[in-house]
């Protein structure tokens, strides 16, 4: 029997650095089992170069990330989606598009490495960390019984995942 792909979007307000962070990190966690894409509400229009660079020397591949909106994602022709999670507070409380099929949310909040001030050192630990809090949560996802699990279940533990790991995991 042929194992489902799962699709998974991160939104973000900007798509600029956590919900790119996360899209690359899923597609190499889920090994095969789920395709990761990221958006935002409003797209800053290019991704982070400190982003970029952080994930070119972890080895991802970066040529096709890029900063888009949230409505490529729910018009016509688009992925259906069976996961949809926020990774910013802002997005979180926005009024998103009506997703077709009804995917699973959760919030996942992690603060914004791109607001960070001060020195180029401070900037790129704001965003390593950004990395490590997302790099664990998408870990225990990836690795979740997503088949045997009901949806209520399912739900409860995306929620916990968001709620439940420490920042220093």
């Amino acid at each position: 029997m042929v194992e489902p792909i799962f699709n998974v979007l991160f939104l973000c307000t900007g798509n600029s650095v956590r919900s790119i962070l996360a899209e690359s990190i899923l597609n190499r966690e889920g090994l095969g089992r789920f395709k990761a894409f990221s958006a935002g509400s409003q797209p800053k229009g290019q991704v982070h170069p400190y982003a970029i660079d952080l994930l070119g020397r972890l080895n991802y591949p970066t040529a096709e990330l890029r900063s888009k909106s949230w409505d490529e994602f729910a018009a016509a022709g688009a992925p259906a989606l069976d996961f949809v999670f926020t990774v910013c507070d802002n997005a979180a409380n926005e009024v998103c598009p009506i997703w077709p099929g009804q995917p699973m949310t959760a919030h996942w909040g992690v603060p914004d490495p791109a607001a960070v001030k001060g020195s180029e050192i401070a900037r790129r630990l704001a965003l390593a960390d950004c990395y490590r809090m997302l790099s664990n949560r998408i870990s225990v996802f990836a690795h979740l019984p997503v088949r045997s699990l009901d949806r209520l279940s399912l739900q409860k533990r995306l929620e916990e995942i968001g709620r439940r790991l420490p920042e220093s995991v």
